[in-house]
């Protein structure tokens, strides 16, 4: 097909964007993209390609904004039951980490996802990641995490495996096995650490490689957190899993500074996420890096918190900066990425052109896609949402409402709103 007339076609070429150059749209006027086998052939102008093209089939954007798709790399999809008791309870001063120690927060959420069947594990999934997509993201990374041991944590890969073969959006896997101290290691977590070190990611790789033989393995994340995992047994879940051949992600500093973020930038892991209390030398150490930091602006939101990721200081040390939704049971119910926008936008001070190069382009590199996906290139997939709105500054300013007309996603257009 040729998508042709947009207001603004927003390209986003030329690979993922560092500190202060964050925000480069690539904009063509009046841009039209040729879709062909699901891959973007040609983009330019739409008067060109329309007389290069004249028996294609058309696709009319007249006065919409076309631009990739949302890439979410950071979500918890996979889980059952909710905590909205929990929410009561932080309304009324509660911590997190003190309903965590108390056995609830993440704890509860295993309790309800062991007992959860594959079946109902993926309808749960299914579900949520399509209302994802009617907002415009078509690829999202899921995590496991919600079962903590290692038959649970297998069953829900599975489930994320097999979601990987059949449905929108593009599903991203990573292995959260150190998401929590589960029950049966309360108080040994130097145990579970082992468990995790010498039995769980050597089965996961030997499992994975034997039933989906060619694909490449899913990242290994580390919750680096003060009631989770401390810096050394971070280290030493990452540095196994790497000498595994397992990519890396890491949970740090969403509520103190432990040093995870300088971990990620030593390991070369593909990106250190939460960053709200991420110190100057940790700052320093992703910017002289490869590894992306992703700001989860939904969380702290979702907590009532005033603090967020430092952006700002993360693009002066000349840092790679994503955005994520953390959709996840306890304090982001939410994966919604233009609301994820517009929080970028009030409480991290991001303009619209940052924020939407962190929610694509950027975010395609945390997952280590950024040569697939992510921009508007000739060679990529044809991950493209066409939105109701004239100008991307409307987008994140309009909060609360979908302005996602349609979804290209490969060959398929899919429609979210209806209308002239």
């Amino acid at each position: 097909m040729l998508i042709h007339s947009a207001s603004q076609l927003l390209t986003l070429s030329g690979g993922p964007q560092r500190g202060n150059s964050l925000g480069q749209l690539g904009i063509i006027p009046n841009g039209a993209v040729l879709v062909r086998e699901g891959v973007i052939r040609e983009i330019g102008d739409s008067q060109e390609l329309v007389r290069k093209y004249p028996r294609e089939d058309m696709l009319n954007a007249v006065g919409r904004v076309v631009m990739p798709g949302f890439v979410d790399p950071h979500t918890h999809l996979i889980f059952a039951g909710d905590r909205a008791g929990e929410f009561a309870m932080r309304l009324q001063g509660k911590s997190y980490l003190e309903i965590l120690a108390a056995g609830g927060g993440i704890l509860s959420t295993v309790t309800a996802t062991r007992t959860a069947t594959p079946v109902e594990l993926h309808a749960l999934m299914q579900a949520r990641a399509r209302d994802l997509l009617r907002y415009g993201t078509t690829t999202v990374e899921v995590k496991t995490g919600y079962g903590l041991s290692l038959e649970s944590e297998l069953a829900q890969l599975q489930v994320l495996a097999d979601y990987c073969d059949s449905l929108s959006p593009d599903v991203v896997p990573t292995f959260l096995g150190a998401h929590a101290i589960p029950p049966e290691y309360k108080d040994d977590a130097w145990g579970y650490t082992r468990l995790i070190c010498d039995q769980m990611l050597i089965r996961i790789k030997q499992t994975w490689q034997s039933k989906y033989p060619g694909r490449s393995l899913p990242f290994v994340d580390v919750f680096c957190e003060r009631g989770a995992f401390n810096l050394e047994q971070s280290r030493m879940i990452l540095e196994t899993a790497k000498e595994l051949g397992f990519p890396l992600k890491i949970h740090a500093d969403e509520f103190e500074n432990l040093g995870g973020a300088s971990l990620a930038a030593q390991l070369d892991a593909a990106s250190a996420d939460h960053l709200v209390k991420t110190s100057a030398q940790d700052i320093q150490s992703l910017g002289k890096s490869r590894t992306v930091a992703v700001s989860l602006p939904c969380t702290p939101f979702g907590l009532g918190e005033q603090e967020y990721t430092p952006a700002k200081s993360i693009l002066e040390a000349n840092g790679l900066l994503a955005l994520a939704s953390d959709f996840n049971p306890g304090t982001a119910w939410c994966g919604n990425m233009q609301f994820v926008i517009a929080l970028a936008y009030r409480y991290m001070k991001l303009t619209p052109a940052q924020a939407i190069a962190a929610a694509t382009i950027n975010s395609a590199a945390a997952i280590m896609r950024d040569d697939s996906i992510g921009s508007i290139e000739t060679g990529k997939k044809a991950h493209i949402q066409i939105l109701d709105c004239v100008d991307y500054n409307q987008l994140g300013y309009r909060f609360g409402v979908n302005l996602v007309r349609s979804i290209i996603k490969g060959d398929d257009v899919i429609p979210v709103r209806e209308g002239n």
